[in-house]
């Protein structure tokens, strides 16, 4: 049986001095409100509430925490309020304004712009829809991530990580500004210290190393999410998920099906952030944007017929040793 989730705040509920209008969206760690401050302005306020450490009832304000669980809440809480602190202090058109942040209700609010508009998952999902050769143009891909390089570049130069970008958290305003959203700091703090791992990242954009506890984690993990993302701008769907590619990586093979539809130049780049080991991944910011701003013509291959029935015949092999590898993995755990 699966566990109830929190409850919101209800409508008209007033804290640190905003009035709840309504909910808007609900994760595993907490819940994101549309709210009105006392001078009239919208904002979004996201409560911290880890479902898999706090509870509420229908009405009421306060989280209840076990005991047991007491100290690793309060480990994200503590996590969470340092992390609207820090982006508090950044000002940046291509991440989320921070506005306020206060503790209340033994917990901690975060206030921020209201955005309006969708995410980059939203519009993925109907251009793929539409079942065009290209899903985005190469030129929408290169002016949306040069914008969020941007962003993504102060953000590393306040010493912080994202660690949760994905198309669901790149939002793209009604006046066509693209915008980093819902950072991870209080999830990853949880998940090095909790034994709940896997269901804290997103399959397809969550680096090797957001996987294990002894890799340590930079600039580089946020850069293996912005290739997946890419990704996913070129292909519809996300990528493998990194540790299916550690077992059979067809990376490569998906990627060559694209040339000729996008430059080699960017699928390269798409590669080289996607490298699974972190050392051979751009190690900064700034080194992927002075690639993806490379002056020169755009180099594209043209695949031939032969090439394509290739490609095709590799990806069923492929696909054939992924299939075998599953029923050794079946054997092992049946040993």
């Amino acid at each position: 049986m699966s566990k109830v989730k929190p409850s919101p705040l209800p409508p008209d509920t007033v804290i640190g001095g905003y009035r709840i209008i309504r909910r808007v969206a609900a994760g595993g760690f907490g819940i994101v409100y549309l709210a009105i401050g006392a001078d009239g302005q919208q904002v979004a306020i996201k409560e911290y509430l880890p479902a898999s450490l706090a509870t509420r009832e229908p009405g009421a304000l306060m989280p209840q925490v076990p005991p047991e669980k007491l100290s690793l809440y309060r480990l994200g809480l503590k996590s969470f309020f340092e992390e609207g602190r820090s982006l508090a202090q950044i000002s940046h058109s291509s991440v989320v304004s921070v506005l306020n942040f206060f503790r209340e209700n033994e917990t901690v609010y975060m206030v921020m712009n209201y955005l309006e508009g969708a995410s980059l998952q939203d519009f993925i999902i109907i251009a793929r829809d539409l079942k065009q050769p290209k899903v985005f143009r190469e030129s929408t891909i290169l002016s949306l991530f040069d914008e969020i390089l941007r962003g993504l570049r102060i953000v590393h130069q306040h010493k912080m990580l994202h660690l949760d970008i994905k198309p669901a958290n790149i939002f793209i305003t009604d006046d066509n500004r693209a915008v980093l959203i819902d950072f991870g700091a209080a999830r990853e703090v949880l998940s090095k210290e909790g034994n709940f791992i896997r269901p804290m990242y997103t399959p397809g954009f969550a680096a090797p190393e957001m996987y294990r506890r002894d890799t340590a984690m930079g600039p580089w993990t946020d850069i293996y999410a912005i290739g997946a993302c890419m990704y996913a701008c070129m292909q519809g769907y996300p990528p493998n998920e990194a540790p299916q590619r550690a077992s059979n990586d067809r990376m490569s093979l998906a990627l060559k099906r694209l040339k000729g539809v996008y430059s080699d130049n960017l699928i390269e780049v798409v590669e080289w952030c996607m490298a699974l080991d972190p050392l051979a991944r751009p190690q900064s910011v700034f080194a992927l944007q002075k690639e993806l701003n490379r002056p020169g013509e755009r180099r594209y291959t043209k695949l031939s017929v032969s090439d394509k029935v290739r490609l095709q015949l590799e990806t069923m092999v492929a696909g054939t040793k992924k299939t075998v590898l599953k029923a050794t993995d079946i054997g092992k755990r049946v040993k």
